[in-house]
This record gives C-alpha cells, structure tokens and sequence, in this order.
C-alpha cells in the first residue's frame, strides 16, 4: 500500500531536497505569496455558531419559525435604573442620541419613550388606533413624571417588555431590519451609533448608565473580542516557543529557524481560510496560534537529530542526509496522527467543526512539509554548530530527569502499575460526575463591558436569549379563535412560573390590551374578553388591521392568522437546566394543544444551541472513537501487532480519562469547548508514542533484542526530545488561558494538563509496560521486517557506533 514510504525513498527525497535548495526555496517562497493573496477573501462570521446540521429537525423548525415570522434575534435593548430619566432635559439628550440611529436603513422600528404608541378607541371607525404615549407640546417635568407613573401603573401590555415595575427598570428596543442584521451592515450600524465614545457622551451629560444589549449588539462585540485575540494568541504563542526553544537549545539562529518557519505556517492558515471562503469563527480563530506550538515539536525533533548527528561524526553533509532519511517517516507519522486528531472533526454533521478540522489538519501537514524542506536546506548554508550548541544534549537537569525516569522504570515497576491503576479508576469515578452544559453567553468574556450589560438585563428582565413557541392551529385565523387564545395565555401562566423564563408576549397580550383601551385604558379589564365581548372587540382588532396599522398583529400571528408565536427570552442557564424547563414546558404543551388540532414547536436561538451543544457531545465522542481507530490502524500497521497497539494506546488514552474525571471533581462541564479537548489531545499525545516506539525499534535490533538495553537506551535518547516537545505543548497551549472566552481557556488549560500527563505516561508507564511484556512482545514476530520501512532504523555504521 506504502511501498514508497521505505528507506530508499526517504534517501532519495533527502536527496532531492538537498540538490534543489533554490528551487525548492523559490517554490516556497510563490507558493507563501499565493496563500497571502488569498487573505483578502477571510471572513468574519455574523452569525452565531449553528452547531447542528441543516438538514436536523431541530433546524428545519427554525427554519419553518423564520419564514412564518423573520429573525427573531434582531432586537437590540438600552436600559437603565434611573428615576431621573423623567425630565425635559434627560429626554432632549435622550432624543438627539436616538434620532440618527431612527433614520438608518438598518433600522426596522424603534420602541422608545418619545415615540412610543399606545392604542386608543376609534368608536366612530370601530377600530383601535395608535397615538403618541408623549405629546410633544405638553412637555414638562411634571409632565414626564405623570406619564412616568402612567406607564408603570396604566400600561401592563408594556411591563416587561419596557419596564420592571418592581425596580424602576426601563429598557427602549431598536428592532434591526432582518436583511442586514446577520451581515456585515450590522457591524458597521453598532460601530457607529452605538459605540463607547457615544454612550460615554450620554451618560456624561445625563448621568445616567446606559445599559446596551440584545443579540446582534452582543454578537458584534464578541466577534471584535475574537478578532482581537488572534494578535493576542499569536504573539503570546511566537514568544513563549522562542523563549522555551532558546532556552533548550541556547542559538539564535536555531530558534530565529523555527520562528520563520511556525510564522510562514501561521500565514498558509490564513491563506487557507480565505482560499476555502471560511468564516473566522471563535474555533477557526485559534488555529494560527495552534501551528505554531504544533510546528515548534517538529523543529525540536529535526534539528536535535541534526545535533546528534552532528556530535557523533561532525559531517554536516552525511548529518543532513540522516535527518530526512532516518526522521523523515517517523515525523511525517506523528504529524498524520496529529492531524487525524483534528480530521476526525470532518466525519461530524456540523459545518463549524468539519471547517475547524478542514483547515487544522491540512495546515500540520504543510507544516511537515516546510519543516522537512526549510531546516535541511537552511543548516546547508549554516556552519556546523560549535560545541556550545550541543551542550544542551548533555545538560546536567536533563540527565537529572533522564536517571529519575530510569531508577523509576528500573526499581518501581509496581508502584507505577498500581498509580496507573488508582488513576484510571479515580479518572472512571470523576467522569460520571461529569454534566453537559453550554448557552449562547457562557463562554463570553466576563469582564468585558457588554456581558456587565447581560447581567443586568438577566437581573432585571429575566435575559436576553430569545426562546420562541410556533403554535400551528391547522386552519387559517385559528390564531384569533377564543379556545386558541384562552390556551396560549394558560401556556403563558406556566411560562411565568419559571424564574429562569422572561414575561412571555404574544397575541395574548395585544389581546388583552385591546379589551383594555376598549374600556378607556382601565388596567383592571388587561384580561382576555369574555365570549360575550370577544364579537365587538375582535372586530376592533381586525378593522384596525385593514390599512396603515397592519403591523399591530404581524409581530404575533402570520399573515393567514394561522400561526402565533409565544416569545420569552431566557438567562445564561446550562443545558441541563434548559432540558428540564423544556421537559415542564413540553408537558404542559402536550396537555393545552392536542396533536389533532395543533402542532406546537419550541425553538429560537437559545433552544437551537441547547440542542446543538448535545449534538455535538455525541458526534465528538464518536470522532474520538474514530480518532482511536484510525490511529490503532496506524499502529497495527507499524508494529503488525495486536499486543503492540494495545500498549501504544494505553499511555495515551489513560491521560484522557484522568482529564474527564478531573473535569468531573472540580465540576467542569462539558460543552462545544471542551469536548474538543479529547481528539485534540489524542492527536498529539501519540506523536511521543511514535517517536519512542520507533526509537525502541532501532535500538532493539542494534542490541540484538536485548529488551532492556533496548528501552533504557530508547529513554536516554528519545527521552530528551520528548521533554522538550512535551514542555513547549504545554506552555504553548497554557496561552489560550489569556482568552477572556471561558471556553477557550477551558481548551487550553484542559490540553495543556493532558499532554504533560500523555507525556510521563509515555516515558514511565510505556517503558515499563515494554518491559514487563518483554517475553510476548519483545521479539522478531512483534516486530517483523516490514515491506514497508516505516520507522526509521539505524544503518550497520550506527549499531557498530553504539556497541
């Protein structure tokens, strides 16, 4: 199948890298200036993550919910807890901060105090009109302070909505038009009306804090957050690798190498992303940083092989040669197992993940391919290193750590065992205590000024995640028929015994708001009419929908009366919780709206991200298995046994366990976030197994199948590229922790731990279940002469060195 990946093809390719270095270095060079080219074409997403597929029922019901009433996240809030508000001049300065945004083209409708409608009684024309809450003649402060109490006291169609009449809180809606609020236009309108300097300006003159919040504000101002963490990421990724490489290997142009290389990476990414028209989302943000700690292992491991070579026979031609051919293969293997990490996110349903995996995995393996081509090429033209370049080989704290690994494989066999065994039962413990979890908000900085402003709005209106019910009554105007109106209002009762549930609105409201005007705008007759009123009051209702007033149902029932929309907006709750309310809602559904008769369906933004985050737990537990597969299928094909895949496997896969049973103790959950932590760190933490096992193969038959020679040999030497790979993984995922995203601290800190955990377990647990095994998979027919030379062996010359 790979007959072409033995050991003279590798000799040949080393061959011809170093025969066609300008070549070669042009190619890369054209190929770098295409891939920057593409940028112009990278987009910001503006939308939110849609973690299910589209062909899901779930989304088909969104999608059904959209063409019957347009989107429903286009409602941007400002509020406040002031009583000052009510005065001439915090109205005036009220009414020049709203006046440019009312004229925009991307406003659809504007709910404020100086424009907002109330209705009234047209007996004459039997319908209901809308008039001005405020006459703008009469303004005075005892004026504004009547139709403050007014509003409070006369008008429960808007408490709610408007105002909390237990705190004083009020909130003004800005309905976006639903053509540009998931485009870039949205951006644009936030940036200018309602940008901190303006709000700052209000607030200065007013005294007042303004509180701004609603889904396009929130999502505008946490795409600009991701977009300034990619700077952020990069750079604190670029400094801690070159820091940590110049600290093991003490050259400057070593690490300068390195840098080139990862930033050249960093570039085809991008490139990548504008190239496939992918979306830079809060996942395909991270991916620059994520190329340059996985490219900086690869350059430890090519250029500490030169080293070696180096050191041993000082022929910079023959050491070049050595470190294509003989590393070659296994680093092109560690790579591919790195990358079927992160491919595994392809096999999934979600478009967010399959473009997080597209652009991850192709990207690790152009980086082999710039480290295979640049590194030979570069030290061609380099002078030998000088002793002091090499003395990191023998450092006395690496042979500290090497001989404390030693003594441990040697003298404490059982102990290490008997640890494997307590964590791995500690890991199974910690991983039924585990909960799933994850909402729209969760993840969002929370230090940042609009997530204050979420709070806020969560305290005093119960959120601002919208969570929508479509109620079809199978016959046209159903909608208005008193049984249908007596069972939403019944559905809303049930709604508003959840406190982690907004006052629901619906045409049950409007309702009731009619029969209200109907009797002079008593607040006493706020209530549905009784069969005997329904005949005049409806008729109201239906009159007044003839011309100019149209929009008075349209945000409630469909154009055919057929549909009606029950609308709440939820907190910042998990998904456990979320899963619970949507079981109380459910039963209360199926009790109110018989199938016969209705089909009722929740759904709306907040229900779409509940349902994708278990979604996506399902098919990231499968693509982990895949994961797991596909990579013993790499084993198995290496090693041609079951014993070996088995004992590769181990080391890597206990790290994961003690990870999600940690995350159980200390009450992490799991969420789009860090689900994605187990294929990631899988992914990587094999590579270490790889390298040892191909290092033990070499040295097994150097020493004539001499197990222990064979692994403490393998310790000493692999041992130190694996530290030093193991130690930049870490810190170089340790920098996702600067993210003011809960989630991608979350990836971060979560990979970082398991890869130092795979890493001892590499060099502790794989050495000495090497060699308590040693009679069963110590031998020639476990380790038979492959047609294909897969891992690196070493040549007659090398061996007789050695002995």
């Amino acid at each position: 199948m790979f007959k072409w990946l033995n050991t003279s093809f590798w000799d040949f390719i080393a061959r011809k890298i170093l025969r066609n270095r300008i070549a070669l270095i042009i190619a890369l060079a054209a190929f770098t200036v295409f891939m920057a080219s593409q940028w112009k074409y990278m987009r910001f997403t503006y939308t939110e993550a849609n973690l299910l597929p589209d062909h899901h029922e779930v989304n088909k019901q969104y999608n059904a919910f959209l063409d019957k009433f347009g989107e429903e996240g286009n409602l941007i809030v400002i509020g406040f807890k002031d009583s000052t508000f009510f005065n001439t001049k915090n109205l005036k300065l009220w009414e020049d901060f709203i006046a440019d945004i009312k004229k925009d083209k991307a406003v659809e409708l504007t709910l404020s105090i100086e424009d907002l409608k109330v209705l009234a009684k047209d007996t004459a024309a039997q319908k209901f009109k809308l008039v001005p809450f405020i006459n703008s003649k009469d303004v005075t402060d005892s004026y504004l302070k009547k139709k403050e109490k007014e509003l409070f006291n006369n008008l429960p169609f808007y408490e709610g909505m408007l105002f909390n009449k237990e705190s004083g809180a009020v909130r003004f809606a800005i309905y976006m038009d639903k053509d540009v609020v998931n485009t870039a236009a949205r951006k644009t309108f936030i940036n200018k009306y309602l940008n901190e300097e303006k709000i700052e300006a209000f607030e200065k003159a007013s005294g007042i804090d303004l509180k701004v919040s609603g889904m396009p504000y929130i999502r505008t101002l946490n795409s600009q957050h991701i977009i300034d963490e990619i700077g952020l990421f990069v750079g604190a990724a670029l400094g801690i690798t070159s820091l940590l490489f110049f600290f093991f290997f003490r050259s400057f142009r070593a690490t300068l190498l390195s840098m080139v290389i990862v930033t050249i990476g960093v570039m085809w990414s991008f490139g990548t992303l504008g190239l496939l028209n992918y979306e830079i989302t809060i996942l395909t943000a991270i991916i620059p940083p994520l190329i340059i700690v996985i490219g900086i292992p690869n350059c430890i491991f090519l250029i500490n092989k030169y080293q070696q070579e180096i050191k041993k026979h000082g022929n910079k031609a023959k050491s070049l040669q050595r470190v294509i051919s003989k590393v070659g293969n296994a680093t092109l293997m560690t790579n591919l197992t790195t990358a079927a990490g992160f491919a595994t996110f392809i096999v999934t349903d979600s478009e967010l993940l399959k473009e997080f995996g597209t652009v991850a995995s192709l990207n690790i393996l152009f980086l082999f391919l710039l480290c295979l081509i640049i590194i030979p090429i570069a030290y061609s033209y380099m002078p030998i290193p000088k002793e002091k370049h090499l003395a990191h080989l023998g450092k006395n704290y690496m042979k500290s750590f090497i001989q404390w690994i030693e003594n441990t494989i040697r003298k404490h066999s059982v102990a290490i065992f008997a640890t494997a065994i307590v964590l791995l039962v500690l890991g199974i413990i910690g991983i039924y205590k585990i909960k799933i979890s994850g909402s729209l908000i969760e993840d969002m900085p929370k230090k940042a000024a609009f997530f204050k402003d979420i709070v806020f709005y969560e305290k005093e209106f119960d959120g601002v995640m919208p969570l929508e019910i479509m109620i079809d009554t199978k016959r046209p105007k159903g909608a208005l028929k008193s049984s249908t109106l007596r069972r939403i209002e019944e559905l809303q009762e049930a709604i508003n015994e959840v406190p982690e549930l907004s006052k629901p609105i619906s045409i049950v409201n409007l309702v009731k708001y009619a029969k209200q005007t109907y009797y002079n705008g008593n607040p006493e007759f706020y209530e549905l009419p009784t069969r005997q009123e329904e005949t005049f009051i409806l008729s109201y209702i239906k009159n007044s929908t003839k011309k100019e007033n149209e929009n008075m149902l349209k945000s409630y029932i469909d154009s055919t009366g057929q549909y009606a929309r029950v609308t709440t907006f939820m907190r910042d709750i998990g998904t456990d919780k979320m899963a619970k309310i949507e079981e109380r809602l459910q039963e209360k559904i199926d009790k109110l709206f018989p199938n016969e008769r209705y089909t009722v369906t929740m759904t709306g933004k907040a229900y779409v991200f509940e349902k994708g985050t278990h979604y996506l737990v399902h098919n990231l537990v499968l693509s982990l298995l895949f994961a797991i597969f596909l990579i013993s299928m790499l084993m198995a094909y290496l090693f041609r046994s079951f014993k070996m895949i088995i004992i590769s496997l181990l080391p890597n896969i206990l790290p994961l366990i003690m990870t999600a049973g940690l995350m159980g103790f200390l009450g992490v959950p799991i969420k789009p976030s860090t689900i994605l932590v187990f294929s990631i760190a899988f992914g990587i933490s094999v590579d270490d197994t790889i390298h040892f096992l191909a290092k033990y193969r070499q040295e097994l038959k150097a020493n004539n199948w001499r197990i222990k020679r064979s692994v403490y040999a393998t310790v000493k030497e692999a041992g130190i590229s694996m530290f030093y790979t193991s130690v930049v993984l870490f810190f170089g995922f340790s920098v996702f922790t600067l993210s003011s995203f809960g989630g991608t601290v979350a990836l971060g800190s979560l990979v970082a731990m398991t890869l130092l955990f795979a890493m001892m377990a590499n060099l502790i647990l794989l050495p000495a279940l090497l060699l308590s095994l040693e009679k069963s998979v110590a031998n020639k027919e476990e380790f038979p002469e492959p047609t294909i030379n897969i891992l690196a062996e070493d040549t007659e010359e090398d061996s007789a060195q050695r002995q």
